[in-house]
């Protein structure tokens, strides 16, 4: 318990974060136990050493104890989950204690029809861990780590026949992150979604959670997905290479570097040491995609005390508690950096560690101090680039474009508060303490962080207090900063792109249920005809009616269990697809204005199969 308070009072400034595919399929997966061991001595030897570790396809309790094994010391709390007939796969290790965990089972998840495929059986879900890294009332970062249903249509010209699935879930997911982000923790989503940036699934879940894409924050042009893909062909890129695909668009699934993806002759030989086992960094990596992520909520807060920051404090609400204007902290989390780990291959066996390469990312506590002009000057160590109309930049243009001779300390203070809260709404890493630009200070990003700068001036008040007499910081009238919103949803056309791709499953499992049902029936008659049949069998023909009779009950038993998959499972999951249907016509109503001007949508029971509305009952 000492070590743990210990660790409670020096509050970490950086959180290290991993997540890894562990491949860990029993009877499945080659060399399960080794490579399982092997992870576990990469995450304890990890640099930085991970604060937080999330894994998926880690099947059995002993792999995981193996792993536990392994990071006592650097991750001394873990939580494994359990979920449907073999277990979801999912674990959480952390370095400080977890308080609260829930394993929240996804209500649309794979085909009992599919059974051979197994996404149905393992119960996938979001598994949720509250960590607690200090004492605070905010010092909290909420975990969901998932590993959303397979794609295993790969062929360009196959349909996807469980993007509804994927849409699903994320929605699902979108709601735990928005609920954490609500109540002022840092959320932290992780695992493997296996779908590709900006696919359908990715901005539903993007669009509806308050939440950021590591890597996209530092790669914003990174790919789309594999050379192959038609969002990735639309851009008319070269095919990568394996080096840039690891460093520039974050590959960790099918890369050229992973030996799990060699053909079998190659991985024996590689086995039998007759295999070269380095790739060249130029070797052409057409396959690799990026499907693992860790994504993270900008937690953006602001109050004069640091220990007392609260979320979406008004102006008003900060005069009251400041009443003199001496200025106040902006806190929240942003990106540091990220990268593609767990490239090491196994000492013995010569094969990657898993078919997958994990995704690390480091994320900085940023605090910038905003004084007024009745304190000091701001403070030097906000890590936002100075501004171009303060004093000590020769440059005396507003940012508006009108001339400034005296640029004022309350203008330097209210573009230095601006920009702030600007980049700690992106998560953006603009500048380090030292004024020397990172690598997430590219010249694409900070081009579009002056834009929206600017964009927020323009349409803000005069901030100077000759034209404004309210303009002091400590006057609830003072001009605030336009606060970007956190999610706008998606664009009513890709709803109803979400709600025919529903619809089309909806009518395919229709059919399946009706004829099932139908199989069921048929054998029930047989299997009554046959056994009242039996009693007007001639003695001599007794041996074949026997056969008749073992025949038609075995068949009765395919079709009672197409019976019960028509009665019990495919009926809970038309009526998941209802729910989630309501769901995406309510977020299109809203998105529409429908829902604030008073309109209404038909409810899902009064939508037929082809989309159509029936009826006259309306309501949400």
């Amino acid at each position: 318990m000492k070590e743990t308070e210990f660790r409670m009072e020096e509050l970490p400034t950086e959180l290290n974060i991993i997540t890894l595919n562990c491949w860990g399929l029993l009877h499945l997966s080659a060399h399960r136990a080794e490579r399982l061991t092997a992870i576990g001595r990469e995450l304890a030897a990890a640099e930085p050493p991970p604060h937080i570790v999330a894994l998926q396809e880690c099947w059995t309790q002993e792999d995981y104890r193996s792993v536990r094994r392994e990071t006592r010391f650097i991750l001394p709390f873990g939580k494994f989950y359990h979920s449907g007939a073999f277990g979801g796969g999912l674990a959480i290790l952390s370095r400080w204690p977890i308080e609260e965990s829930t394993m929240f089972r996804y209500p649309l998840s794979g085909r009992p029809t599919a059974f051979f495929r197994g996404d149905w059986f393992v119960g996938k879900g979001v598994a949720c861990a509250k960590i607690r890294y200090g004492p605070g009332g905010k010092d909290v970062v909420e975990v969901f780590n998932t590993h959303t249903h397979a794609i295993y249509e790969h062929e360009p010209k196959q349909t996807d026949s469980y993007v509804v699935h994927r849409l699903a879930q994320s929605w699902e997911i979108a709601k735990l992150v928005r609920g954490a982000a609500e109540r002022g923790h840092l959320a932290v989503a992780l695992g493997d979604f296996n779908d590709v940036p900006l696919s359908l699934s990715y901005r539903m879940f993007t669009a509806h959670a308050p939440i950021k894409d590591v890597w996209r924050v530092v790669n914003p042009d990174s790919s789309l997905g594999s050379a192959s893909h038609e969002l990735e062909r639309a851009r008319r890129r070269p095919v990568p290479t394996a080096a840039f695909n690891i460093a520039e668009n974050g590959v960790t699934s099918n890369s050229a570097y992973n030996t799990w993806r060699w053909p079998k002759s190659e991985q024996r030989a590689l086995r039998t040491g007759k295999r070269p086992m380095l790739i060249p960094p130029d070797t052409p990596d057409p396959r690799g995609k990026r499907i693992d992520y860790i994504f993270f909520s900008p937690q953006v807060s602001s109050a004069r005390n640091p220990e007392s920051i609260g979320l979406g404090e008004t102006a008003a609400a900060r005069a009251s508690r400041d009443p003199a204007g001496e200025g106040y902290t902006s806190r929240g989390w942003v990106v540091k950096d990220v990268r593609v780990g767990m490239l090491a291959r196994h000492s013995e066996l010569g094969c990657s560690l898993s078919d997958h390469f994990s995704v690390e990312a480091t994320l900085l506590l940023h605090t910038s101090t905003a004084n007024t002009p009745n304190n000091s000057p701001p403070s030097r160590h906000s890590s936002i680039p100075p501004s171009p109309n303060s004093p000590t930049n020769n440059n005396n243009k507003r940012l508006s474009g009108k001339p400034e001779s005296h640029p004022s300390t309350a203008d330097h203070y209210a573009h230095d508060h601006a920009a702030s809260l600007l980049a700690l709404e992106h998560g953006t890493y603009l500048q380090s303490p030292t004024g020397s630009e990172t690598r997430i200070g590219a010249r694409d990003a900070r081009a579009s962080f002056d834009e929206q700068l600017r964009s927020f001036f323009a349409e803000s008040v005069d901030s100077s207090p000759s034209a404004n007499p309210n303009n002091h910081p400590s006057n609830p009238n003072y001009p605030q900063p336009r606060r970007p919103v956190p999610f706008d949803g998606l664009p009513c056309n890709t709803y109803d792109e979400v709600l025919s791709l529903i619809h089309a499953y909806a009518r395919r499992e229709r059919r399946q249920r009706r004829w099932r049902s139908l199989h069921f029936l048929f054998w029930l008659v047989v299997v009554v005809a046959c056994y009242v049949a039996v009693w007007f069998v001639p003695s001599n023909l007794r041996a074949l009616s026997f056969v008749f009779l073992v025949l038609s009950s075995l068949g009765f038993l395919a079709g009672a269990i197409d019976g019960l998959l028509a009665l019990l499972f495919f009926g809970s999951e038309m009526r998941a697809l209802k729910e989630f249907e309501w769901e995406v016509m309510n977020a299109k109503a809203t998105a529409s204005g429908e829902q604030r001007l008073g309109l209404a949508l038909p409810h899902q029971a009064d939508v037929d199969d082809a989309g159509g509305v029936v009826g006259d009952e309306k309501g949400w």
